[in-house]
C-alpha cells in the first residue's frame, strides 16, 4: 500500500499461539520508505523478508538498495524478519539503546517475557549497529531525516519517529488500538508517552503497528481514541477491584476482559502483565488528568 510518495505501508499476518491448540491471527505493519537508498521501519515476523523483498522489487528497486532498517521496539513481530534481511542486504540496523539487549539476545527476550511461539515469530538475534536514544536524528540522505522520540510503556526502549519530509510518524505499538487486547508493561507511562506525540506541531500521517495509516484529523482522533482505550481498562480494573480482596492475577485478568466485552480467550502472560500494571493505580479514577 503506498501511503506517500516515499512512504509505503506491508501489512504482514502472523499466527500468535495462546494455549496449546489454539492459536489468533495477528498481524503487523511493517514500512518502507524509498529514497536514494531504502529504509525500513520494523520487518514483521520471521519468514517476511520474503514479503519485504517482492515487494521493493515490484515497485522497481534493487532489494540491495536496503540500506537501513530501524526497529521502533525490541518485540517479535517487529524484528523478526531482521536477521534475515541483514544477512541478505548487509544493511545497518539500529533501535534505541534500551532495546538493545533484547534484540541482540532473543533467548534472553523470551526468558524475560514469554509467549507461545515465540521461536515461531523469530528468525534470532541480530546484532545493533546503531543504539539510538532521545533527540537522535536518522540521516536517509537528500535531507530527509527520521527523528527519534521515546515512547515507553508498551515496552522498555519504544521509540516513535518522524520523517520530516513527509511530517509522517511511525509509531510502533505506542499508540493502542481500541477494542484491541491489551498488551503493555507500565499505562501511566504508556500515556505521558501519547501526550508526548501529541504535542508535534503539523502531524500529517500516523503510522501505527496495529491500525491502517492514519491521514489529517484523523492522526489526533486515533491518539485521542487511544487514551481513552487506556482510561476504560484502568475503569474495568477498579471496578473488578471494587470491595474484594487481593485477586488471583489470572482471575483479574479474566474479570476485566469478560466486563470489556472480550470473548471468553485462553490468558497468556503478557495480557495478564499489562492488567496487573493498573493496581498500583488504584489510587486514581482518572488516568488522563493532567
Amino acid at each position: 500500500m503506498q501511503v506517500t510518495e516515499h512512504i509505503h505501508a506491508l501489512k504482514i499476518p502472523f499466527k500468535l499461539r495462546v494455549g496449546p491448540d489454539k492459536t489468533v491471527d495477528r498481524f503487523v505493519f511493517a514500512y518502507i520508505i524509498f529514497g536514494d537508498k531504502i529504509c525500513l521501519i520494523d520487518c514483521g515476523v520471521a519468514g517476511s523478508d520474503g514479503i519485504i523483498l517482492d515487494y521493493i522489487k515490484q515497485a522497481g528497486r534493487d532489494p540491495q538498495e536496503i540500506a537501513q532498517i530501524v526497529f521502533t521496539h525490541s518485540h517479535a513481530d517487529h524484528i523478526g524478519g531482521g536477521p534475515a534481511l541483514k544477512k541478505q542486504t548487509g544493511c545497518k540496523v539500529a533501535a534505541h539503546i534500551d532495546a538493545k539487549a533484547w534484540i541482540e539476545d532473543v533467548d534472553r527476550q523470551y526468558a524475560e517475557r514469554p509467549i507461545g511461539n515465540f521461536y515461531d515469530l523469530i528468525g534470532g538475534s541480530v546484532e545493533i549497529d546503531s543504539g539510538l536514544k532521545y533527540g537522535d536524528q536518522v540521516d536517509l540522505g537528500d535531507g530527509r531525516t527520521l527523528e527519534i522520540f521515546q515512547t515507553p510503556g508498551h515496552s522498555k526502549g519504544s521509540i516513535s519517529l518522524l520523517y520530516n519530509k513527509d511530517r509522517a510518524l511511525f509509531t510502533g505499538d505506542a499508540v493502542p488500538k481500541p477494542e484491541t487486547v491489551p498488551i503493555y508493561e507500565d499505562v501511566a507511562i504508556s500515556i505521558e508517552s501519547i501526550k508526548k506525540l501529541k504535542q508535534i506541531e503539523g502531524l500529517k500521517i500516523l503510522m501505527a503497528s496495529w491500525d491502517d495509516p492514519q491521514i489529517g484529523d484523523s492522526v489526533n482522533a486515533s491518539m485521542d481514541a487511544g487514551l481513552r482505550w487506556f482510561q476504560w481498562i484502568h475503569e474495568a480494573v477498579l471496578a473488578e477491584t471494587a470491595g474484594s480482596d487481593a485477586l488471583d492475577p489470572e482471575e483479574l485478568c479474566a474479570r476485566v476482559l469478560k466486563h470489556l466485552g472480550f470473548p471468553k480467550i485462553p490468558l497468556v502472560p503478557i495480557v495478564v502483565t499489562s492488567i496487573g500494571a493498573h493496581l498500583k493505580l488504584l489510587d486514581r479514577q482518572d488516568l488522563l488528568a493532567d
